[in-house]
């Protein structure tokens, strides 16, 4: 984490979110993490560009230690979260950058707010999960039945749930790092009986994920200049040493070999079709965490990106 980075609140939308600050000058870039993540997660990656810019991490409502209300996840609500959360700040526009899940603000606030929006960065985040194709995708996704030992097992430290987490989540482990470690400490809680436990609850998840799988990207929409990575996922960050069986391997090896592609290209090609001015920077045999595992290959492409007029 960098030194000079600030921990905020503000109140927006009638809830309060917490973000993070790691200062500089110039235009403001703002970004957005991934399902299950918070500002945390980008401690090395967003500090790179405050020689240029002002950069913010926001972590969305349900998420890290922003607050947790019961209800209100919808596309339109975290829209207006970031909105309110840039007129409290008094940000006039902004640069977006986003991390899978975030392209539900991204694509929707660009929609809306035209004339709030700079750029965009879209880290591995151009799907369109509800289309035929992906739902295919993931119906065929060995991942989905391959059972994880230990995965109800109660921890009652937090390296111990760190140690799990990396144990359980293989590519996540591909990853590990002390940003990670962070973010983490931020998604849990301990409870009355000294369990480590995850603060976002279940039923907040689900409506998240029906968010995620139930919104269709309004790219046509956008006006603003952007910038997309789309990552051709490599298979052999998923596997597990521990739990899996070769034949297991070879399965995801597959799918992630022949299956997937399929879904990725398909990608590209609707986002070159509805925005016709982006920028696509794809990176073959990556990782979903592309800020982080290809971290200076998305540095340099960013950079020059918003660099241009």
């Amino acid at each position: 984490m960098d030194t000079l980075c600030e921990s905020k609140f503000v109140d927006a939308n009638g809830i309060r979110l917490h973000y993070l600050d790691w200062g500089g000058a110039g235009p403001v870039v703002i970004f957005l993490a991934g399902l299950g993540c918070s500002a945390y997660v980008y401690g090395r990656f967003a500090p790179r560009f405050t020689g240029r810019f002002h950069v913010l991490g926001l972590t969305r409502r349900g998420h890290g230690d922003s607050d947790y209300p019961t209800a209100d996840y919808d596309a339109d609500t975290l829209t207006e979260d970031l909105l309110q959360f840039m007129d409290a700040l008094h940000i006039d526009q902004a640069i977006l950058a986003g991390h899978s899940m975030a392209n539900v603000e991204l694509s929707h606030f660009a929609a809306l707010h035209p004339e709030r929006v700079l750029k965009l960065v879209y880290l591995d985040a151009s799907y369109d999960r509800t289309s035929a194709l992906f739902k295919s995708m993931m119906e065929q996704n060995p991942l989905r039945t391959i059972e994880i030992p230990g995965l109800q097992d109660d921890q009652f430290s937090f390296e111990e749930y760190a140690a799990a987490v990396r144990r359980w989540y293989p590519a996540w482990a591909a990853i590990w790092c002390d940003e990670m470690d962070e973010n983490l400490r931020h998604a849990v809680k301990t409870s009355p009986e000294g369990k480590i436990v995850d603060k976002m609850p279940e039923d907040i998840g689900k409506a998240l994920e029906e968010t995620i799988t139930g919104y269709k990207p309004e790219d046509s929409k956008i006006q603003a200049p952007v910038l997309s990575f789309i990552v051709l996922k490599a298979g052999h960050y998923y596997l597990s040493p521990d739990y899996m069986s070769e034949e297991q391997k070879a399965q995801v090896l597959e799918y992630y070999d022949k299956v997937r592609p399929a879904l990725e290209l398909d990608c590209i090609e609707q986002l070159q079709r509805a925005v016709p001015h982006a920028r696509i920077v794809v990176i073959p045999d990556g990782h979903h965490y592309c800020f982080i595992k290809h971290e200076e290959l998305v540095y340099d492409e960013m950079s020059k990106f918003l660099a241009s007029d």
